[in-house]
């Protein structure tokens, strides 16, 4: 990179870290370093939703991930998010936001019990650190690749999440929101110029066609086309008769002349599974609720959906279809840098000699990073600050503690997700797919059996733990079997997409039949909250500035319902039509 191409870089993204910076001047309670005072009007909610959404993971790891995955990934964030966002606005979040919440877990308290609400916190610090992770990794490849740092590009991805962590710390929610919004833009031009010079450089959806054909005649119809099923392969080679007779233990089929191994999963199973991806992220993160709880209405709650929904249909075919191209232009792995997936997206870019681009793609790649470090960093805090620390360990202290508190939890979250980065060698998004069913879809579906349902109370606790505890054997089933020659799972249950929906269904079957045996609660007994000291307190607060808020003439949800509708219609058409 230049000078040119580094001024770039510290031009768009310095000044967007100090106008951060600047709106930590406003923050002088909890309510304000939460939930920006309930005061964010719904188009800013929105952007900010999307901005958080796509980050440097949908730049780098997932345009990786549809390296291998192809189309079929599109229908995660064209059906899954967006449907998720539709859900959570309509359904899920106005009753927590009319009982001024601060966060999502602390609905599952009122619902199923304290044990839930912490299990939650716990599970979503687990669930988004990972993400944190995978942002540092794709920025890692970033810097190395397209910068030519190598291994000496880690310092400089502590130093942004050091840089991330101070800003968050300071300004809260509302400097987060506003941030994501000027970082939205930066990444959007970014990803927009890329993938245009990329798109010319491949000939167009003709040219990525014909280049996958003439490497291999399968590879074209299974990654352009998400109706079809998704086949993985392996080689044989090295492998034992009893190593390979284990492989079949978890679908995988062994074709002799090839010698080669490989396991199919039928598409319409592949796209159920990437939906609840979907629903997932935006029910369960607490990335998103966190940001509909500080709309200044419920009708800017309701009408953000609409926004990010937009967005994302829009930028989803730009962001991941990277991946495809870059599959088309360099379909042999094994020559990208470090034989990884997750490289192609900077080794397209460093192929580029352009004055300016590489530092325009490194500042949106920043811009990304920034966006979501802070959006986690300042969610996570909230979590362990409300729903840990102020439920079960410091009750009664003032409000000013625990603002310096989820301060300090931002800085321990941030640094705790470097944890994560060794697992992720051996693809990122893919790692996540495999981790994700194991905790966050039992939690899935304790917020929608808890909201659509009247299952008894103390069945949220035990459905948690009997689908935490599939996900968890099902991780364990492949190394007890290579340890001990036993297969403790039948061979369906051990897909890594199947895993999917036998979570949701283990876990709300689960709860089905303990409320047949304890009874199903009465409407009125369905929520039950005793919160006192501080984390009621706060609670007040936020009534009370609802109070104070100048009256409004009342709106209907119509046109609210009906762009969200129109959103979700369009992901449906857009991944079972036209790409199917």
């Amino acid at each position: 990179m230049t000078v040119w191409d580094w001024c770039v870089v510290l031009l768009l993204n310095g000044s967007i870290v100090v106008y951060g910076v600047y709106l930590s001047r406003g923050v002088k309670s909890s309510a304000d370093w939460f939930l920006a005072g309930r005061s964010l009007p719904w188009w800013l909610v929105g952007l900010s939703m999307y901005a958080t959404a796509i980050d440097a993971s949908d730049l780098i790891a997932d345009a990786g991930g549809t390296y291998t995955l192809g189309m079929r990934y599109f229908v995660t964030n064209w059906v899954g998010i967006v449907l998720g966002w539709a859900l959570a606005a309509f359904v899920i979040i106005p009753p927590m936001y009319r009982a001024a919440m601060y966060t999502n877990a602390e609905y599952l308290e009122a619902r199923f019990g304290p044990a839930v609400r912490v299990l939650c916190a716990l599970i979503q610090v687990q669930y988004r650190t990972l993400v944190l992770a995978i942002i540092a990794t794709t920025l890692y490849l970033t810097l190395s690749i397209v910068c030519g740092w190598g291994n000496s590009a880690w310092w400089m991805v502590v130093a942004i999440a050091v840089l991330a962590t101070v800003y968050t710390s300071l300004g809260g929610l509302r400097s987060v929101a506003v941030t994501d919004v000027l970082q939205f833009g930066v990444m959007t031009i970014a990803g927009l110029v890329i993938w245009f010079m990329v798109w010319q450089q491949v000939e167009g959806w003709s040219g990525v066609e014909r280049r996958l054909v003439q490497h291999d005649s399968r590879l074209a119809t299974e990654l352009l086309q998400a109706g079809q099923p998704h086949v993985e392969r392996q080689d044989a080679q090295g492998l034992s008769a009893a190593d390979v007779q284990r492989q079949q233990w978890f679908g995988w089929r062994h074709d002799p002349r090839r010698n080669e191994l490989s396991r199919t999963t039928p598409a319409w199973l592949v796209a159920a599974a990437f939906i609840i991806v979907g629903l997932a992220y935006s029910i369960v993160n607490h990335t998103q609720s966190m940001r509909l709880f500080a709309a200044r209405s419920e009708w800017d709650l309701k009408m953000s959906v609409s926004v990010a929904g937009a967005a994302m249909l829009v930028m989803t075919f730009f962001n991941l279809s990277m991946g495809v191209m870059g599959r088309a232009l360099m379909p042999d792995q094994s020559l990208l840098p470090g034989g990884r997936q997750d490289a192609i997206f900077p080794f397209l870019v460093s192929g580029f000699d352009v004055v300016g681009l590489k530092g325009l793609v490194v500042a949106g790649v920043l811009a990304a990073s920034l966006s979501t470090y802070d959006s986690i960093g300042s969610t996570l805090s909230a979590l362990l600050t409300r729903d840990v620390y102020a439920r079960f360990l410091v009750p009664n202290a003032d409000d000013r503690h625990y603002l310096r508190v989820g301060r300090w939890f931002t800085l321990l979250v941030v640094a705790g997700s470097f944890a994560y980065v060794p697992f992720l060698e051996g693809g990122m998004l893919l790692f996540y797919i495999d981790l994700t069913s194991t905790f966050v879809v039992p939690l899935l579906t304790l917020y929608l059996m808890g909201t659509l349902t009247r299952v008894h109370r103390s069945s949220g606790l035990i459905g948690l733990l009997v689908g935490a505890a599939y996900g968890t054997l099902r991780l364990l089933a492949e190394p007890i079997a290579r340890g001990t020659g036993v297969q403790v799972l039948p061979e369906v249950m051990t897909n890594s997409y199947a895993a999917y929906i036998f979570s949701v269904l283990i876990t709300a079957g689960t709860m089905c039949v303990v409320s047949l045996v304890r009874g199903w609660e009465t409407r009125d007994g369905i929520l039950q909250s005793s919160q006192s000291g501080w984390l009621a307190d706060s609670r007040a607060a936020i009534q009370q500035l609802d109070l104070a808020k100048p009256d409004r003439a009342v709106r209907g949800d119509g046109w609210p319902l009906i762009l969200a509708a129109l959103a979700v219609a369009t992901g449906v058409c857009l991944s079972f039509v036209v790409f199917w």
